[in-house]
């Protein structure tokens, strides 16, 4: 007998796996000291990562998954919620990586914003002081746990629904209905 897989099952696997993905992101970036500020290039490849082809590729992964051991069906509605939960548990793994990382590495956030003081200097010279203290107070408020991490979950899981929209819609294949 073929063994089913849950879609809490298929949740917690795939949202693992790209929580675990985007820490690595952020490891890799930080011992090899690729800023994503000073670095566009970089900065703009972490973000077509991930939120645009990495969410695709997993929430594609988590739907397959469930399909396959569903016997080929798989419905707009679980689609969604694998994509959803997914991106829930993948924001919640990265946000508690993110604070524990700044809590080990306290300097890591003061470095962070002397770098976007600089970045923004460089890019908006018309801005006067006060607008660039506000837009750093604002910035580093954000980085706080109790704000980042629930942020970090609602725009991962939007992000997610949208791409479990668009693999829904693709994937799914409804089981008939007898009567």
């Amino acid at each position: 007998m073929e063994q089913k897989t849950t879609i809490g099952k298929t949740i917690l696997q795939c949202g693992a796996l790209f929580g675990i993905v985007m820490v690595l992101e952020f490891v890799i970036g930080y011992v090899l000291n690729i800023d994503p500020q000073t670095n566009q290039t970089y900065g703009l490849l972490i973000n077509l990562l991930n939120f645009l082809i990495l969410p695709f590729v997993f929430c594609w992964m988590g739907a397959n998954q469930f399909k396959t051991s569903n016997n080929g069906f798989i419905s707009l509605g679980e689609t969604l919620k694998i994509a959803v939960g997914m991106g829930a548990i993948a924001s919640l793994i990265y946000g508690i990586f993110f604070w524990a990382f700044t809590f080990i590495f306290p300097d890591f956030i003061p470095e962070l914003m002397e770098k976007v003081r600089s970045v923004t200097l460089q890019q908006n010279p018309n801005l006067s002081s006060a607008q660039i203290e506000m837009s750093l107070q604002f910035m580093e408020k954000f980085m706080e746990p109790y704000i980042l991490i629930p942020s970090t979950i609602l725009i991962n899981c939007f992000v997610e629904l949208i791409h479990g929209l668009v693999v829904g819609l693709i994937v799914k294949k409804e089981q008939p209905h007898s009567f």
